[in-house]
C-alpha cells in the first residue's frame, strides 16, 4: 500500500513539472492512445469472415505467435534497459528516496509509454477481435487479450529484475552474455529446422488462442477458467517482480561503476577541433552503459528478424529506417544532454559553435549507419545475391534515412532540450510521453520512405537515385536551420543551461 500511494505521489510530481505545451499534450496524448487502443480491439471484430484477402481461420492460426510476441517484445525491453524506465530519474531519487517496490510498479506503469510495446498491444487486439467476430466473444476476446498484456508485461518485468539481479552479481555480465548467446543460437536453431512453428503452436500461448475460439463458440466455461489462469498468473508476478528488486538494491551496478571508474589512457593530440570534438562526442556514446546496450540491441535483432523472416532485398530497405529510428531514441531525439554538466565547459572552448554541432551531427550519422550495416549484414544471409536495382535502392535508403532521422532528431535537440543523466542504465532522454511522440513520428517517416525505396528496387537503379534527391535536399535544408539556430548565443545558452541543469 506504501509502495502504492509512494507511486502516486511521484506522478502527480512528475506531471507538476510539465512545461508550456507539455500539460496540455499529456492528456492529450493519453486520450490519444486509449482512443487508438479501443478502437483496434472494436473494428476488426466487425469485418466479416475475410478481409483484405486474410480468413479469420488464417488469423486463428496467428494468435499462438502474437500472444507470444507480446512477451519476447517486453521481455527485451525491460531486459536491455536493466530493470526497466525510471519513473524518478537516479539524481533525483537521491534526495527523494523510493523503495525498490515503488520503483517496480513505476516501471511496470511506465511499460506502455513505448512505442514498441504500443504496436504489439494493438496488433495483438485487432487480430483477437478479428478471430472472435461479432457479438459478445469480441468483448471476452478483448478482455483476454488485455489481461494477458498485462501478465506479460508483469513477467517480463520480472524477468528483467532477474536479469539484473544476475549482471550486478560475480561474473554477471559473462553470464547474462552467455545467456544471451544460447537464447540467440537456439532460437536459429529451431528457424533453421523449421520447427519453430511447431514449437510456438505446442506451446502455452496456443491456449489462449483456444480460449478465443471458446469465446467465440460459446463455450464460457473453460474461457472463464483460462481468464482467471491468467489474471493469477499476472497477481503472481507483480509481488514476485518486487521482491527481485530488492534483491537487486542491494547490489552495486556493476556496469555502470566500471565506466565510472575506469582509467583511460591518453592519446595523440587531434589535429583539429572537429576530430578533438568527434573524439569526445564518441567516448561519451560507447562509454554510456544504455547507448552500448541499445545499440547491440538495435543492431542485432532486426537482422534475426530479417533471417527469421526470409526477407528478400526487394523488402530490406525498410530496415535501415527501422535501424536509425530507434538509435536516434536512445540519445539524438536530446543529443546535447549526452554533455550534462560538461555542457557548460564544452560552450566554453574557443571553438566556433558550428564546428560543434558539426560533430554531433557527424558522430551520430556513423554510429547509425554502423548500426544499419550490421542489420543488413545478418539480413542478407538468407536474402541471396541483391541484383544492382535493389543494392542501390537499399543503399539509398540507407543515406537518405539516416540523414533524416539526424536532421530531425538534432532539430528536436535544439528546440525542446531536457536535462538527463544518460549515466544510468535505465534512462530515456525524454520524458516517457514524449518519447511515444518522438518514435511514432519517426517510424512513420522512416517506414513510409524504406517503402518507397522498396518499389524503386523493382525498376532501373537510376529511379532510386532520382527519388534521393529531393529527400537529401530537404535533409540538407533542416540541418541547415538548425545549425543557424544553434549559432545564435541565446538559443545555445538556453540548450545548454537546460542539460547542464
Amino acid at each position: 500500500m506504501r509502495a502504492t500511494d509512494d507511486v502516486r505521489a511521484l506522478l502527480r510530481f512528475r506531471l507538476a513539472g510539465a512545461r508550456g505545451r507539455g500539460r496540455v499534450a499529456a492528456p492529450v496524448g493519453l486520450a490519444a492512445l486509449v482512443t487508438l487502443t479501443v478502437l483496434a480491439a472494436v473494428l476488426p471484430g466487425l469485418r466479416g469472415e475475410e478481409y483484405g484477402g486474410l480468413a479469420r481461420a488464417d488469423v486463428v492460426s496467428l494468435l499462438p505467435s502474437a500472444y507470444l510476441a507480446v512477451l519476447v517484445v517486453a521481455a527485451v525491453s525491460v531486459v536491455a534497459s536493466g530493470g526497466g524506465r525510471e519513473l524518478l530519474p537516479a539524481q533525483q531519487a537521491a534526495a527523494y528516496p523510493v523503495s525498490p517496490a515503488t520503483d517496480h510498479l513505476g516501471a511496470l506503469l511506465l511499460s506502455p509509454l513505448n512505442i514498441a510495446w504500443l504496436l504489439q498491444c494493438w496488433t495483438l487486439l485487432a487480430l483477437t477481435s478479428f478471430a472472435a467476430g461479432p457479438g459478445p466473444a469480441q468483448a471476452a476476446g478483448a478482455v483476454l487479450a488485455l489481461a494477458w498484456v498485462g501478465t506479460a508485461t508483469a513477467s517480463a518485468q520480472a524477468l528483467g529484475w532477474a536479469v539484473e539481479w544476475v549482471r550486478r552479481g560475480p561474473r554477471g555480465p559473462l553470464l547474462v552474455r552467455g545467456g544471451t548467446v544460447v537464447v540467440a543460437a537456439t532460437a536459429v536453431a529451431l528457424i533453421a529446422t523449421g520447427r519453430l512453428t511447431g514449437v510456438v503452436a505446442a506451446g502455452p500461448t496456443a491456449r489462449l488462442a483456444a480460449g478465443v475460439q471458446d469465446a467465440a463458440a460459446g463455450r464460457w466455461l473453460p474461457w472463464l477458467r483460462l481468464l482467471g489462469l491468467v489474471l493469477l498468473l499476472g497477481a503472481a508476478a507483480v509481488p514476485a517482480g518486487s521482491w527481485l528488486a530488492h534483491r537487486v538494491a542491494r547490489r552495486p551496478a556493476r556496469d555502470e561503476l566500471r565506466v565510472e571508474t575506469a582509467d583511460r589512457p591518453a592519446r595523440p593530440h587531434a589535429g583539429t577541433d572537429l576530430v578533438a570534438l568527434m573524439r569526445t562526442d564518441r567516448a561519451g556514446i560507447w562509454r554510456s552503459v544504455p547507448m552500448r546496450r541499445g545499440m547491440t540491441m538495435l543492431a542485432v535483432l532486426p537482422g534475426a528478424v530479417a533471417v527469421a523472416g526470409a526477407f528478400g532485398w526487394d523488402t530490406m530497405g525498410i530496415f535501415p529506417g527501422l535501424v536509425a529510428s530507434g538509435g536516434a531514441l536512445l540519445f539524438g531525439v536530446n543529443s546535447w544532454c549526452l554533455d550534462g554538466r560538461g555542457a557548460l565547459w564544452r560552450d566554453s572552448l574557443p571553438v566556433d559553435p558550428l564546428v560543434a554541432f558539426a560533430s554531433r551531427a557527424l558522430v551520430l550519422v556513423e554510429i547509425l549507419i554502423a548500426a544499419a550495416l550490421v542489420t543488413l549484414l545478418l539480413a542478407s544471409v538468407r536474402a541471396g545475391l541483391p541484383t544492382p536495382a535493389e543494392l542501390v535502392a537499399v543503399g539509398c535508403a540507407l543515406v537518405v534515412v539516416t540523414l533524416q532521422v539526424v536532421s530531425t532528431a538534432l532539430g528536436w535537440s535544439v528546440r525542446s532540450p531536457h536535462a538527463v543523466d544518460l549515466r544510468s542504465a535505465r534512462a530515456t532522454p525524454a520524458p516517457p510521453l514524449v518519447m511515444v511522440g518522438y518514435s511514432a513520428r519517426l517510424a512513420l517517416g522512416t517506414t513510409v520512405t524504406g517503402l518507397l525505396f522498396d518499389l524503386t528496387s523493382q525498376g532501373p537503379w537510376t529511379w532510386s537515385v532520382l527519388l534521393s534527391v529531393p529527400f537529401l535536399l530537404w535533409s540538407g535544408l533542416r540541418l541547415r536551420r538548425t545549425a543557424v539556430a544553434w549559432r545564435d548565443p541565446a538559443t545555445r545558452a538556453r540548450v545548454v543551461l537546460t542539460v547542464a541543469a
